[in-house]
């Protein structure tokens, strides 16, 4: 019977043995791995200083850390060939060459504050009769200059006045836009 205990002794501190035999080789790996990777160690100056000569080369050493330092601290941008993140990616500005002549009254005004109020219709060509957001009237034919954006007359139909934009787009092509001023229709009982 004190065998049958003493194997069931043996039999329990294998597993404490086998644990404990893990654990020591589980930091041995954690010393062994975390060697080599660290800093240089530091010497520890005996009581009598270092020497002239091993102070003025440990002067030296840290003055030149600390200029490679300042160097890796230093960064700069350049902006050379790329987009100007500040400014609207899809942007259409209106293509303009160089003015010649001065700004026509129709000019002066965006399309949009246009209105086509009657389309005459003689043999040399439509005319159209455009009133400004002060009453104003005038009449434009085909080849008028209308608006802001450089606009030109185009077509002039029974119940529209066509105008053409010519824009140039964020790659530098030119675009056109194409703005119909529609025909007002007279209301019953009077005027608008």
């Amino acid at each position: 019977m004190k065998r049958r205990l003493s194997e069931r002794k043996r039999k329990m501190d294998f597993p404490r043995i086998e644990s404990k035999l893990l654990s020591v080789s589980m930091v041995a790996l954690f010393l062994l791995l975390s060697c080599g990777e660290g800093t240089a160690p530091v010497s520890i100056p005996k009581k009598g200083g270092l020497p002239a000569a091993d102070a003025k080369k440990a002067a030296t050493a840290k003055v030149e850390e600390k200029k490679e330092a300042e160097k890796e601290e230093v960064y700069s941008y350049s902006s050379s060939g790329k987009p100007d993140p500040f400014k609207p990616f899809l942007q259409l500005t209106p293509f303009r060459g160089p003015r010649s002549a001065p700004l026509t009254p129709l000019q002066k005004y965006e399309t949009s504050q246009l209105k086509l109020v009657a389309v005459l219709f003689t043999p040399e060509g439509n005319i159209g009769l455009v009133e400004d957001a002060t009453g104003k009237g005038y009449f434009v034919k085909k080849g008028t200059l209308v608006g802001k954006n450089d606009g030109t007359v185009t077509k002039i139909l029974n119940d529209r006045v066509m105008i053409e934009e010519v824009f140039l787009d964020v790659l530098g092509q030119k675009k056109v836009n194409e703005i119909a001023l529609l025909l007002q229709k007279a209301e019953e009982g009077g005027e608008k």
